[in-house]
Parts: structure tokens; sequence; C-alpha cells
């Protein structure tokens, strides 16, 4: 028998003893929060026990290396994401932290860790001893043994709170700032993290109310949350600083909506970090959270737009001076956002006129856009009006209109997105105009867009918000130009990249519109659209991609073979082994200051996860 025949029986083996349960059974009664916490040692029979009442299934040590000998252990094809009742809370309130693990036919044998990180101060408390001492979570330290398990299925399983797996009565400490829960599948050595699924909270002592303008310099701080009503203008040359771990929460039914605004005479410095991103987003409790709950982050500037005068009121908000964006200098600093993320915004200030999750208006290249996300917009998710700042690492998730839309004149440029859909449904991927008044309006619209990941919702028929015909994953029209390279459509519903009029295809013809490197695959499905150039595309972006009209070059339809694309709580858009997305025909970023030249590979993503712990891609149902 050779050795492939082998591991063949033996993977049959290991998936007839996968066992499939919800846990609910409460396993200690002590707060997993509290440093310095004991618990009574349970032993190995015990806990064998215990695993058959709870779905574990235990693996011997000398199983678990005989079962992977012959190729190691993988990466997981498990899906996992973990939350709590709640994002805010004040020292003394009860906590539930609940799961969803999908073993997705995983029978590999696992060690499970679980710890709470204190982000201010970095100290780890173990689940469930509650201390800083390493164990997994049936209470065993590195030195006595890891118990080793196969995953079970759980679907919103309590792990911590009343009747929970790993504790039961939880309280939250008196330690304020912002915590991450953190659960791991290690490899069954417990040394190698395969997988893990992160929660952020905050413990503060006071929710701050904010209304009103923001005249002078202020800090808003971790320790506290702050709740935003009406329109809060930060202007007169003040500066909002946000610190990092920072709860923002917009309060629907303020009129007008909640949001924040930071004038041309304004900045904002809301530099948060992977441990502490800085979190804006509805007052509804989970489950119960909608798109436009809020209005979201508006940001005005000086760089150039292509109005005729130069300026123009932003989209969404009252023709008011403070509302007034543009200018002459391209250096225009609006502040600088890293590590954000805006949730359930773009509420309607007059109707049909919403506000995006987060809006640039003229914004020049001294504007810092790093590591965001917007989650649940119920316009666009993010939009640039004019200027030429620039963005890296942003994530769009659940937006009812586009994921990234630009227009009046931007020329910045994007690296590293990812627009993903799910049955609520998006309109595009991208839109692009120049001026939707002038089609020939300088300066010419002129994004460059690169290593973007779009995921639609496939043959599902139902329309976005605005504009719902559409529903292409790239849309370009009013004479806009621009550049994609290394991007990635998948699974639109109607297709892959649209041409919308003849003023873009002046642009295609005089090569300021061009492409080099775009896939394409399962677009325009419920319309029954072929997997080739014609079906992906329409007739006015066809002649473009064939090769007879303007410069596209690397354009190919091919299943770009992802890990976990609609699994939507926890998607992996990175390439399967013989994915397209890690060919070598794919260009290199241009070495110009801005792009990171390492790139050279399809879409968002190569190997590395740069949007693990500070993202959040629960759909909302999945908390409820």
């Amino acid at each position: 028998m050779d050795d492939e025949v082998k591991i063949r029986m033996r993977l049959k083996s290991l998936a007839a003893l996968l066992l499939v349960a919800l846990f609910a059974v409460p396993m200690f009664a002590q707060s997993a929060f509290t440093r310095g916490g004991s618990v009574n040692r349970t032993t190995e029979r015990e806990q064998s026990a215990r695993a058959g009442s709870t779905g574990f299934a235990f693996v011997s040590k000398q199983d678990a290396e005989r079962q992977i000998a012959n190729f190691g252990q993988p990466d997981t094809s498990a899906a996992m994401w973990i939350w709590s009742d709640k994002y805010v809370y004040q020292p003394g309130e009860p906590l539930t932290l609940r799961w969803t693990l999908k073993p997705n036919n995983d029978v590999m044998p696992y060690t499970i860790v679980a710890y709470r990180t204190n982000n201010q101060t970095g100290v780890k408390s173990f689940v469930p001893t509650g201390n800083a001492t390493p164990v997994d979570i049936f209470g065993n330290t590195f030195e006595q043994g890891f118990r080793i398990l196969r995953l079970p299925a759980a679907e919103k399983g309590v792990l911590l709170g009343a009747g929970g797996l790993l504790g039961g009565t939880v309280t939250i400490p008196n330690e304020l700032g912002m915590h991450t829960l953190t659960v791991e599948l290690r490899d069954f050595t417990g040394t190698k993290v395969l997988k893990a699924a992160y929660w952020k909270l905050g413990v503060v002592d006071e929710f701050v109310n904010i209304s009103g303008n923001v005249n002078t310099n202020t800090t808003w701080v971790n320790t506290k949350a702050y709740r935003v009503s009406g329109l809060v203008y930060v202007q007169n040359g003040a500066t909002l600083t946000i610190n990092p771990g920072t709860f923002v929460i917009g309060q629907p039914g303020s009129q007008p909506p909640s949001a924040i605004v930071v004038a041309r005479s304004g900045q904002i410095n809301a530099a948060g970090t992977r441990a502490r991103p800085i979190i804006m987003t509805s007052s509804q409790p989970f489950g119960q959270r909608n798109p436009g709950d809020w209005g979201g982050l508006v940001m005005l500037g000086r760089a150039p737009n292509n109005w005729p005068d130069g300026t123009g009121f932003i989209e969404g908000l009252p023709s008011a001076e403070e509302n007034r964006y543009g200018g002459t200098d391209p250096a225009h600093s609006c502040g600088t956002l890293k590590y954000v993320r805006v949730e359930f915004a773009g509420a309607e200030f007059q109707p049909n006129n919403e506000v995006n999750g987060i809006t640039w208006g003229s914004c020049g290249t001294g504007t810092v856009s790093e590591h965001l996300q917007v989650s649940y917009g119920f316009d666009d998710n993010y939009e640039w009006f004019g200027g030429n700042n620039r963005g890296k690492w942003l994530v769009s998730t659940y937006g009812r209109d586009d994921h990234f839309d630009s227009q009046i004149g931007w020329t910045g440029m994007l690296q590293f997105g990812v627009g993903v859909s799910n049955p609520d449904n998006s309109n595009r991927g991208i839109e692009t105009d120049n001026n939707e008044t002038n089609f020939t309006a300088a300066p010419t619209t002129t994004p460059r867009w690169w290593n973007l990941t779009f995921v639609g919702v496939g043959d599902q028929l139902t329309e976005g918000v605005d504009e719902g015909t559409g529903v292409a994953a790239i849309w370009l029209r009013r004479g806009t130009a621009g550049s994609l390279r290394n991007v990635l459509a998948f699974n639109w519903v109607s297709g892959g990249i649209e041409v919308r009029d003849n003023a873009t295809v002046d642009r295609i013809a005089d090569n300021s519109l061009t492409i080099d490197g775009l896939l394409l695959w399962d677009n325009g499905k419920a319309r029954g659209k072929a997997n080739d150039v014609a079906g992906q595309s329409n007739s006015l972006a066809l002649p473009w991609l064939n090769g007879t009209s303007g410069t596209a070059r690397n354009v190919v339809v091919a299943d770009p073979m992802m890990r976990r694309p609609l699994e939507y709580s926890d998607p992996d858009f990175r390439g399967k082994p013989g994915s397209p997305i890690m060919q070598p025909r794919w260009v290199k970023p241009p070495d110009n200051g801005f792009f990171d030249q390492n790139a050279d590979f399809l879409g968002a993503f190569g190997e590395e996860r740069w949007d693990e712990e500070w993202t959040v891609y629960i759909q909302e149902e999945d908390l409820q």
C-alpha cells in the first residue's frame, strides 16, 4: 500500500471521529478576567468525562503525531468568530462571550487556548485560571501537557458567562481601556497558532455626551466612551485627537443625524493601533443595528477639485459654509486616520441625500488614511470628492451602495483594498466618475487603484440601495480616467467591469484609462453570463479588454481559488495552492515612495493577513 493510499485511509478514519455538538455546559464558575484567580484542578479522567458531554473528542499526543507525520499540520479550513454582548462596559458589569465554530471538514488535532489581553499593559489573563501562566482551555499548562482535541461544531455557544463552557459568572475588572479577547487554535504541540479569533471591548469609567462644535484642541481618551448627537464640527483651527482604543458612539434619531465633520479649518488625529483600533459605531444593541443609524465621518480640505470655481458643498450635508470643500493646496492635510472602524453609518440628512461611512472632500497628500474599515454603510462606504489623498489597507464590508466611490477630480492612490458584499447586497466595488455635470472637467478624476479584491453575492438578484440596476464590480463612467492594477472581481450580480458612456470610451482611446492585471470570475451568473471576457464585461468595455482599443494588459478570466471568500463572518481572501493570485504574471508596483513594491500579486492579499485582529467581518444577523 503506497503512502498516498495510507494518508487517504487515515483521513477517512479521522473524519469518522469528528463530533458535532453545541457548547452549553458550564465548566468553571470564576471570573476569567480577574488576575490571580484560582481554579480547582481536575483530573485527566474528569476532563475526559467532561469532553464527552461538551462535544470535545480528545486525541493522545502519540495519535496526533502519527496522524500528521506524513504531511504536517496545514492551515485550518475551519471558520470561527467570537463576540460579547456589547462593546463598552464599566467595571463590575457581567460579560457573556459567545462563539461560532465551523470545522468545515477539518479533522486535524488541535490545542485551544483562550485569554484576555489588557492592551494598555500587554498583560494576558488566561482562561480558565484567570492568571498570567499560559494554559489551555482545560487549565493545563504546557509542562503538564496540553489537551489535544478535534474541533467540534458550535453555533452561538456561550464560552464565558452564565452556563459558559469555559467559565460561569464573569465580571469586568477595574482595568480601564481597551481589551482583546482571543481564542487560538494551535497545532497539537501548542506551539504554532493556526487560527485566531479576536474581539475588542472597552472598559470605561464614564460615558460622555458630545454635541455642538469642537473649537479648541480636544482629546478623547479610551477610559471614556463618547456619545455623539447631532452634527459635531471640528473647526476654527482646532484638532480633535482620539486616542487608540476609544469608542465613539453615534446616536440614532437625533436631528440633524449625528456625524463628525472635520471642516477645512480643523483637523482630526485619530491614530489607533492594531491592538487598539478606534471604533465608531451605532448605539443600538447587537443584532438590532442598521445601516444609517448615524452619519459617519466627513473630512473636508483645501486641495484642488474640478468644480468650476474650485469649491463645492459636500454631498449629504446642507449647502452651508462649514460644509464647503476645495482650494488650491494639493498638500493640505485633513488629518490622520489609522486603524479606525466606522460602522452602521450613512444617515439621511435630506431626502435621497445621505453621507457616507468615511468621506474625503478635497483632502490633500498631507492626509493619512491607513488601516480603515467601514461596515454596513447606508450609502457608499468610502467616497472621495476631488483632492489627491492616498489610502492603504482599506476594508469595506456589507455596504448598501458602493464600496469605493471617486469623483470631482480625485487624483489619489489606493493600495490594498477589499470590498465584500453579503445578501443585503451592495451596488459596486468601484464606481468612479469625472464630474456628473461636466464629463470633461479638469483636473480629471484619475485614481490609481492597486491590489484590490471584490467579492459579490453571485446569483442573488437583490439590488443595492442606489442605482440598483448596475451591481457590477467595477463601474466606469462620466469621463473618468485612471488605472487598475492587480484587481480581482469575483461573484458580482451583473458583471465584472462595465464602461457606461462614450466620454469614458474616449479616455480609453487616449490611454488615460488603463488596465494591467485584472482577473474576472463568476460575475453575472444571475443574468446567465459566461465566464469569458464578453460575459464578464459590457459592450463598451469589450474592445478595450480584447486589446482592440486602448491599453488593457493581463486581463484574465479564471477561478481565483480563494480560501473562504463566501464565509461572510470569517472570510479568507488568500489563494489556495494553485491559485492564480500568486502567479508571477502580475505587475510590480512602482517605487514612488507610496506603493509597497512587494505586492506583485493579484488582489488585496498575498500570504499576509493584514486585516487580522483590528477588523470585524461578523454579519449582524450572526450576533442576534
